[in-house]
């Protein structure tokens, strides 16, 4: 048996509270039937849920069952792991349909490359030993390297290929409101992968089939903003030992060290890493929003627009006269943010993650056109992939005036669907006067087959920034967008808006595929 650390002690014990808090909570008590048929009841239940299209937040709950939401954030997220140990026969044989062995042929006959789509590897005394092959992987061969060399196989992003996994992830990124991304690790039996590291992310384990060892140490780096090796020598003795089998859970933070062999004679194992919170914290948000904020607090303070101490560019550090005026206008700054309201854009967070992120969860893809006829004055409507929108007011980039004669085109192309409706980029502007739009961006149009891929060329970065949805409207429209995006439907004639927008507006989100059209007969009803 693993030696088991006294920390690690303390967190079995805690683990078996938890199963005896959800036994003990459980309504079963309430059912008819023998203990096995209401177990086994109850297990298909949450097994139902995780595949089933419910909210963000029941999916992620379903996934950390038996905690809860509140207790999982109160006392793991960010602070320490979490290791749940299920025996479910149901969850795992859930789990193991998600990426199995025997489907990893047909996946290489799709054309995968080494160092794109997969990795092998082994560690070997302490150090990673990339086995990786050139060009496209032959599944024959690399199965004879998990085989004889012991090789793991690292599949990156397989979101990208196995639809159940498309659906986890975008209900996850919905919840987090941030990027997930994930890999899949297959590691023969009496071999290990990867040396001690740690990561820049927060990390959810699923134990797809077979076995794995884990141990896990304190952080060198708390809550780490990079990736980085760890030597055996400096990281001490795990706080945490164990082994998961298929169907069960470890969540553990960013920094965390850890590594993972499969023990000899277990068989193969497979695991579902799924990362998120990457660059997500208070710094990086300060970081994307304090170039918005001084530069528009520079129009009404002159101070901020006093020119610099002669030569300061050139000496070789900051005197500690320039450190303390630096610190007032930080103060001012802060004062301002608190006392007054200072509106805070952001100049690139929110925009990254809306044009990056998974589009919705449709194997259909005329479900991303318009529904319902063109919207008229007397109709109901509502807006349609809320939870892929993001409504945001920004400076406009230029003041080019679209003439009136744009908006009748886009009039008259919804009367006869028009096909040119059905492309991102149907723009509606302000007049030259107007220094702030309402962006109205979404996900619809991203492409899954480069969800989380970094390794894309600058000519494909170019080609993804164009799929990229979105409108732009001016100012005066921003109370009838949030009308819409908080209401579950709105009748055309309540819109905040003057009467001769409401069709501008309405029409440029229908023809994006954003907006449900409830004819007048059906508001009748």
């Amino acid at each position: 048996m693993p030696k088991i650390s006294r920390r690690a002690a303390r967190r079995s014990g805690q683990e078996e509270r938890l199963q005896r808090v959800s036994s003990a909570s459980s309504p079963a008590t309430q059912r008819s039937g023998s203990p096995q048929e209401i177990e086994q009841e109850e297990r298909l239940q949450r097994v139902s849920t995780l595949s089933s299209s419910g909210s963000p937040q029941e999916f992620f709950q379903s996934l950390i069952r038996p905690l809860d939401l509140q207790e999982f954030f109160q006392r793991f997220w960010e602070r320490q792991p979490l290791v749940l140990h299920r025996s479910d026969a149901a969850l795992a044989g859930y789990y193991g349909s998600l990426f199995p062995l025997s489907g990893l042929r047909r996946l290489c006959a799709r054309g995968l490359q080494y160092g794109t789509d997969i990795n092998t590897c082994r560690c070997v005394r302490g150090q990673k030993r990339l086995l990786n092959r050139a060009g496209a992987v032959d599944f024959c061969l690399l199965e004879r390297d998990f085989l004889e060399k012991k090789a793991t196989i690292q599949f990156h992003q397989p979101q990208r290929f196995q639809d159940e996994l498309w659906r986890i992830q975008e209900r996850l990124e919905c919840f987090f409101g941030c990027l997930v991304g994930s890999n899949v690790y297959i590691t023969p039996a009496g071999a290990q992968g990867l040396p001690p590291h740690y990561d820049d992310v927060e990390v959810l384990i699923l134990q797809l089939e077979g076995q794995k060892h884990w141990r896990l140490y304190e952080p060198t780096v708390p809550l780490a903003r990079e990736y980085s090796l760890e030597p055996e020598g400096r990281i001490g003795a795990p706080t945490h030992d164990f082994i998961l089998q298929a169907g069960d859970l470890l969540y553990f933070p960013r920094g965390t060290i850890h590594q993972a062999d499969t023990p000899a004679g277990a068989g193969h194992s497979t695991h579902l890493t799924l990362s998120t919170y990457q660059n997500m914290s208070w710094g990086d948000l300060l970081l994307d929003l304090m170039p918005g904020c001084v530069f528009d607090r520079m129009k009404t303070d002159c101070e901020l627009r006093t020119g610099l101490p002669r030569g300061l560019l050139t000496t070789p550090s900051i005197s500690p006269a320039v450190s303390h005026q630096l610190s007032v206008f930080l103060r001012r700054l802060a004062d301002v943010v608190d006392q007054q309201g200072q509106s805070l854009r952001s100049s690139s967070m929110r925009r990254d993650f809306i044009s990056h992120r998974l589009p919705p969860f449709l194997q259909d893809p005329q479900l991303l056109q318009p529904v319902g006829g063109a919207p008229a004055l007397q109709d109901t409507v509502s807006l349609r992939f809320k939870d892929h929108l993001l409504l945001t007011v920004e400076p406009s980039p230029d003041h080019t005036v679209i003439q009136a004669a744009a908006a009748v085109h886009v009039f008259t192309a919804a009367l006869h669907h028009d096909e040119e409706l059905h492309t991102a980029g149907v723009l509606i502007t302000s007049d030259e006067a107007t220094e702030l739009l309402v962006y109205v961006l979404h996900s619809l149009r991203n492409r899954r087959d480069t969800h989380m891929m970094m390794g894309a060329s600058d000519e494909d970065e170019d080609d993804e920034e164009s799929q990229v949805g979105g409108l732009r409207f001016p100012l005066s429209h921003l109370e009838a967008l949030q009308q819409l995006l908080v209401s579950d439907r709105v009748p055309v004639e309540d819109l905040q808006l003057q009467q001769e927008d409401k069709l501008n507006l309405l029409l440029a989100l229908w023809s994006e595929g954003l907006l449900r059209v409830t004819g007048a007969l059906e508001n009748h009803h």
